[in-house]
């Protein structure tokens, strides 16, 4: 297993994704036992195919604490938040850190990754967490905010998420910047904001929405 990342080189590679928020050192000590996790994981089954740690916290932690930022700027009286087809926890779980007041629920269709995800939960000790082995179009709840990143079947999946969105609620969507006008036209009674592109990365935006 490689070295633990310190928390100096955890900050100076997250610097350009913090903007607005304010961490301080246990939630700096939460991306480390996240990363710690992922990469023992890995290792056995297929999380991510990033395995280089530094690009693994730029690349996941990096872009899902920028997402974080636009929900606190965008949907800023946010009390729920519902991650979909979480994976590796992304962009959930560092959003949860990063706002530890919002309630998650992360739904992950396959055990194994949700067994991870549970895991994960358990060793952050994050109250207000939850993990769901479930499919999205199965879930009868709503939230105040819905994120989605990476998942396939994004047109199909679209639709689902914004059910579960509370009225009033946003969306916020990790995605290509190609992937911009096809949100909006699907849906186009959400009020869209501006994609906002992620720092070190050329074609990737976080795009949010809040429902009319």
């Amino acid at each position: 297993m490689l070295p633990r990342m310190d928390s100096i080189r955890i900050r100076e590679l997250l610097k350009p994704f913090v903007t607005s928020l304010e961490l301080n050192d246990s939630q700096y000590a939460q991306f480390s036992t996240h990363l710690d996790l992922l990469l023992k994981w890995n290792a056995r089954m297929n999380l991510t195919s990033v395995r280089d740690p530094e690009q693994l916290m730029v690349r996941h932690f990096g872009e899902s604490l920028f997402a974080a930022a636009q929900v606190q700027a965008n949907c800023p009286h946010a009390t729920s938040l519902v991650d979909l087809g979480s994976g590796a926890g992304f962009p959930g779980i560092p959003i949860k850190i990063a706002l530890p007041k919002v309630k998650l629920t992360l739904v992950e269709s396959q055990q194994k990754k949700a067994t991870f995800l549970r895991e994960v939960v358990r060793a952050l000790k994050m109250p207000g967490a939850q993990v769901l082995n479930s499919r999205a179009e199965t879930l009868e709840l709503t939230a105040d905010v819905v994120s989605l990143r990476a998942v396939e079947n994004f047109t199909r999946i679209l639709p689902i998420a914004e059910k579960l969105v509370a009225d009033g609620g946003c969306l916020a969507l990790l995605i290509g910047a190609g992937q911009s006008g096809e949100a909006t036209s699907l849906l186009p009674h959400f009020t869209w904001d501006e994609p906002r592109p992620i720092p070190l990365s050329e074609r990737r935006v976080v795009l949010t929405g809040t429902q009319a």
